[in-house]
C-alpha cells in the first residue's frame, strides 16, 4: 500500500490518495481466487464513510460534518464548501454544474447505502406478471363461456337439420297428397265427442266499475287470471294495470300499476315463473313480476304497441307489435333497446294480434315462427338459423281482419272478419298452416280455408277469439267467438262447424281465455267490466 497527494493551486487544497502494489493484487498461491479478500472490502468500507475531497472521515457535527450536492454525492461540508467558492463550480466526483447554495447538511449519525435496484426491478416484473396473469384468466373464462354457448346453440341446430332432413326425406313424395286431402282429415280426425259435458257457470268477477277493460291471460304457475283494467283511484294513481284473479280459491287479488296508457296485449313468459309481458299505448313494453308485484324492465318502443308474444323456442326472446305494423324483437339479455325490427310486407296498419308457432316435427307443417296479424294482412315470419326471419304473406282477405289465434298441436290458426259489403255477419275462419318446397328445396309457407263459424250482423269492437283443445283430451278442437248481438260467447265444434253452446255474458264479449285449474277445465269470457268464470262438467 501506498499513499500519493495532489495539489490544487486554484483552491489551496491538497488532496491525498492510496494506491496498491501490483503484486499485491495477485492471489497468493495457497489460496482460491474465488475467495474476497477481507482487506480490500474492509478498503471499500472506509472508503464508502470518508470524504473524497480530503479523504478524511466525516463527521455528524463542526466544520467536516455530512453534506450532499444536488446530484447526490456526500463530502464533508468544509471540503465542498471550500471546493464550490474557487472557480470550479461542479461536482468533484461528476463534475455536474453545482453552487454553494445546494449544499445540503445531511443529519445521520451513521449512513449506508442498501443497493435495491434489483429489488425493485423484480417487484415491477412481478407485478407485470400477475396484471398478465388475470387478464390471461379473464380472457381464458370468457372463452369458454362463449364456447358452452356456441356448443349448445351448434347442438340444437344439428338436431334441428337432421329433423327437418329425415322429414324432408320421409315426406317428399306425399306433400302434394297432403295438400289435397288436409280439409277431409282434419274434419274427421277433429271431430267433436258425443259426450253430455258442457261448461257451466261459475262464478262472477267485477273487475273495474268504470270499465275500459281489455285483455287478460292465464298464468299456469301461479294458478291466477291477470285482467287489465285502468287504475281504481285514477285521482291518486293515474294510468293502467292489472288485476290477480286466483283461480284456486276463486278470489280476487290486489291490483298493480303498469303503463300511463291503455293495455292491448298480455303474455306471460313459460321460463320465468310469474314473468308478464304487456304491450299498452303509451310507447312501452314492459315486464312485470307477479311474485313481487312489481316492474323489472321497461323498453320504449317509440310508437304505440298494439300486441306482443313470447318466442317459445327461444326463451330469452319476445315480439312487440307497433302501431305501423313493424315487429321488434327483444333481449332479456339486453336492456337498452330491442335487437331486430321486422318490417311490414304490405300494408302498415296497426297489428292487432302475434301469435308463436313452435317447431314441431311435423310433416304437415314443422317451421317455427311469429304470426303477425294486421288490420289489413298477414304475414308469418319463419325463424330461420342465426335467429334470423323470413317473411311469408298469407292469402288472406284484404281489409275486416280484427283478430288472429293459433292452436299450435293442431297447427291451425282462426281469423276473425268484421261484417263488410260482400258478407252481412261477423266471421271466424278456421285456417290449416301448410307449406311447399320452391325450385331451390326453400319452404313457401301458407294457410287455407278449412271451416267458418259465423257470427251477428254488428262488430264495433276489437275482440278477441280462442281455438283450444277439447277439455275431453279426444283430439277435437274448439273455437269460441264473441258476438255482439247476443252479448255472448259462442262455442263452436271446428270439426262439424256446429254450435255447441251460448255463454252469455249481458255484454260484448271482449276476450275469451281457457284454462285449466286441479284437472279441472274452466274457460274465462272478459267483458268491459266482468270476468264470468264456466267449468267443464
Amino acid at each position: 500500500m501506498y499513499w500519493w497527494r495532489r495539489d490544487f493551486p486554484q483552491t489551496g487544497l491538497k488532496t491525498w490518495g492510496r494506491g496498491r502494489c501490483e503484486e499485491n493484487l495477485s492471489c497468493p498461491p495457497n489460496k482460491s481466487p474465488q475467495k474476497s479478500n477481507p482487506l480490500l472490502a474492509s478498503a471499500d468500507e472506509e472508503e464508502a464513510d470518508t470524504c473524497t475531497i480530503c479523504l478524511e472521515q466525516w463527521t455528524n457535527a463542526g466544520d467536516h460534518r455530512l453534506s450532499a450536492l444536488r446530484c447526490g454525492h456526500l463530502f464533508g461540508y468544509k471540503c465542498i464548501s471550500k471546493w464550490l467558492k474557487g472557480q470550479a463550480r461542479k461536482c468533484p466526483q461528476c463534475n455536474k454544474k453545482a453552487k454553494h447554495s445546494d449544499i445540503v447538511v445531511l443529519y445521520a449519525r451513521t449512513l449506508r447505502a442498501l443497493d435495491a435496484s434489483e429489488q425493485e426491478l423484480m417487484k415491477s416484473s412481478l407485478e407485470e406478471e400477475q396484471m398478465l396473469r388475470k387478464k390471461a384468466e379473464l380472457e381464458s373464462a370468457q372463452c369458454r363461456l362463449q364456447l358452452q354457448v356456441l356448443t349448445e346453440e351448434c347442438t340444437k341446430l344439428h338436431s334441428r337439420v337432421q329433423d327437418l332432413k329425415n322429414l324432408i326425406v320421409q315426406h317428399q313424395g306425399q306433400i302434394s297428397q297432403l295438400t289435397g286431402s288436409s280439409q277431409a282429415r282434419f274434419l274427421s280426425s277433429l271431430s267433436s265427442s258425443q259426450s253430455q259435458h258442457k261448461y257451466h257457470f261459475q262464478k262472477t268477477f267485477t273487475v273495474s266499475q268504470t270499465g275500459n277493460c281489455r285483455v287478460m291471460t292465464y298464468c299456469d304457475a301461479l294458478s291466477c287470471l291477470v285482467v287489465s283494467q285502468p287504475s281504481p283511484q285514477a285521482s291518486f294513481l293515474p294510468g293502467f294495470g292489472v288485476k290477480m284473479l286466483s283461480t284456486a280459491n276463486m278470489k280476487s287479488n290486489q291490483y298493480i300499476p303498469m303503463h300511463g296508457k291503455q293495455i292491448r296485449g298480455l303474455a306471460f313468459s313459460s321460463r320465468s315463473k310469474g314473468l308478464l309481458l304487456s304491450a299498452s299505448l303509451d310507447n312501452t313494453v314492459k315486464l312485470t313480476s307477479l311474485e313481487t308485484n312489481t316492474v323489472v324492465q321497461t323498453y320504449n318502443t317509440g310508437r304505440p304497441v298494439w300486441s306482443c308474444c313470447w318466442c317459445l323456442d327461444e326463451n330469452n326472446y319476445m315480439y312487440a307489435g307497433l302501431v305501423n305494423g313493424s315487429i321488434l324483437l327483444y333481449d332479456l339479455r339486453n336492456t337498452s333497446s330491442h335487437i331486430q325490427e321486422l318490417v311490414p310486407q304490405k300494408a302498415r296498419c296497426p297489428l292487432v294480434s302475434l301469435s308463436y308457432i313452435p317447431r314441431a316435427a311435423s310433416a304437415a307443417f314443422p317451421f317455427g315462427g311469429v304470426l303477425a296479424g294486421s288490420l289489413e294482412d298477414a304475414s308469418f315470419w319463419e325463424l330461420k338459423m342465426g335467429f334470423t326471419h323470413w317473411p311469408h304473406v298469407m292469402p288472406m282477405e284484404p281489409g275486416g281482419c280484427i283478430d288472429f289465434q293459433t292452436e299450435s298441436s293442431t297447427r291451425h290458426c282462426l281469423v276473425t272478419y268484421r261484417p263488410d259489403k260482400n258478407h252481412s255477419t261477423l266471421r271466424s275462419v278456421l285456417m290449416e298452416m301448410s307449406y311447399k318446397l320452391d325450385d331451390a328445396g326453400e319452404p313457401i309457407c301458407s294457410c287455407h280455408s278449412v271451416q267458418t263459424f259465423r257470427g251477428g250482423p254488428t262488430c264495433k269492437l276489437l275482440t278477441k277469439s280462442a281455438i283450444f283443445q277439447n277439455p275431453e283430451n279426444d283430439g277435437s278442437i274448439l273455437v269460441c267467438t264473441g258476438d255482439e248481438v247476443s252479448n255472448s260467447a259462442l262455442l263452436w265444434d271446428a270439426g262439424s262447424g256446429s254450435l255447441l253452446q251460448e255463454l252469455q255474458a249481458n255484454q260484448p264479449v271482449l276476450d275469451i281465455c281457457p284454462f285449466q285449474v286441479n284437472h279441472n277445465s274452466y274457460l274465462a269470457t272478459l267483458t268491459e267490466k266482468m270476468v264470468h268464470i264456466h267449468r267443464w262438467e
